[in-house]
């Protein structure tokens, strides 16, 4: 039976067995299991049994092409840079030993496998022992994924960004996102405007924000870079047994880039002890023990490269990066959830008022992570 018939006749666990010939999967196919920790795309985890008895699993997982419209350059983009991360352990770095994400050939060579009416389809190694955290409880978690996409970006630094594809055009334009905003509540098409006037009159009041990163940008004082795009914390595996940074994953958004964006994404993330969708704002709060550990795990891994212009951003960012995630969740919530999944009733509205309330936590500590900064890079370059 064709593959594509397998994905529209046959249950989930049979299309899953199915990609394992497609793939050159050795080993019998025993189960697999839903993980439903992304928004965007389909991932499954499956397990097989080897011929010597052991197991072992692989990751499949399906491109979402309403994201992103051109999934031949996201698999181009992937594959780049595994590779040239991997190339960079073993050969420059001299650490073979440390686990990479890495890509398995499909029929006929490619890193992916286009199935008709079940879109683009790839398989990656399944990095064991090793967890990841919504949130972060602790510093030291803090530390070792920043320090962790510090040193992604570490290893990335000598790639030409031309060699990378713009995959989602204009992703952190904060001015596009903005006027997006403001066009999605001037049409209003599912009626849902009388319900986050408060929300965006909060981010119409900010407005001066959005152009402070992209003037810079404009005037060429922030380098172009490749970069993550998506640096939250649970895109690095850790240790199960020492929450030591294992490997970054989640590269579909890796794109050129400020690594301001980057890091602003991991204080958006790894500095509130609530959850993304939390909806009593009472528990979103910028954590500042988390923030030092944020800033001193990343300016460890990133001190070669990193400018002062850059460094001098460093805080804002996260206020910025923060901003702009909420104005995405309204848009999203005002256009009818089309982009990001949600679970339930205006998941998306109580996702766009938690970060905005930590917008405002940023605020009132400004000063303070400024400061933090300063003497963390003072620190770092002793």
């Amino acid at each position: 039976m064709p593959l594509s018939a397998v994905f529209h006749t046959s249950s989930l666990q049979k299309q899953v067995a199915a990609l394992s010939d497609a793939f050159a999967i050795a080993g019998e196919f025993l189960h697999c299991d839903v993980i439903n920790s992304g928004h965007i795309n389909m991932t499954f985890r499956a397990t097989y049994r080897k011929p010597d008895g052991t197991t072992r699993r692989y990751i499949f997982q399906r491109v979402n092409d309403a994201v992103f419209p051109c999934p031949r350059d996201v698999m181009h983009n992937v594959e780049k840079v595994t590779n040239h991360i991997r190339w960079k352990m073993f050969r420059v770095l001299k650490t073979p030993f440390r686990q990479t994400l890495n890509l398995y050939s499909a029929r006929g060579g490619r890193k992916y496998l286009e199935i008709p009416g079940s879109g683009f389809w790839r398989c990656y190694n399944c990095i064991e022992n090793t967890h990841t955290f919504d949130v972060a409880d602790h510093p030291r978690q803090a530390y070792e994924a920043a320090r962790a996409f510090g040193a992604f970006q570490q290893l990335l630094c000598d790639m030409n960004p031309e060699d990378i594809h713009e995959t989602i055009p204009f992703f952190h334009h904060t001015r596009r996102r903005f006027d997006h905003l403001e066009k999605a509540a001037a049409a209003d098409s599912h009626g849902r405007l009388n319900t986050c006037r408060k929300e965006l009159d909060f981010i119409r009041r900010r407005e001066r924000y959005v152009d402070v990163l992209l003037d810079l940008q404009e005037r060429g004082e922030l380098p172009v870079r490749i970069v993550h795009n998506d640096t939250k914390i649970n895109n690095v595996m850790l240790d199960r047994e020492t929450d030591k940074a294992v490997c970054v994953i989640d590269l579909d958004t890796v794109m050129p880039g400020s690594v301001l964006y980057d890091f602003g994404d991991m204080v958006r993330t790894m500095t509130s002890p609530a959850a993304e969708d939390e909806e009593n704002l009472d528990k979103t709060f910028l954590r500042m023990p988390m923030f030092e550990a944020v800033v001193k795990g990343y300016l460890e891994a990133s001190r070669e490269f990193i400018t002062p212009q850059e460094v001098s951003k460093l805080a804002f960012s996260g206020l910025l990066i923060t901003l702009e995630t909420g104005i995405r969740f309204l848009t999203d919530y005002l256009e009818g959830d089309v982009y990001f999944k949600t679970k339930k009733e205006r998941h998306n509205l109580h996702r766009a008022r938690t970060q905005l309330r930590l917008v405002e936590s940023m605020e009132e500590q400004m000063p303070e992570m400024e400061e933090c900064v300063r003497k963390c890079f003072q620190t770092v370059n002793g």
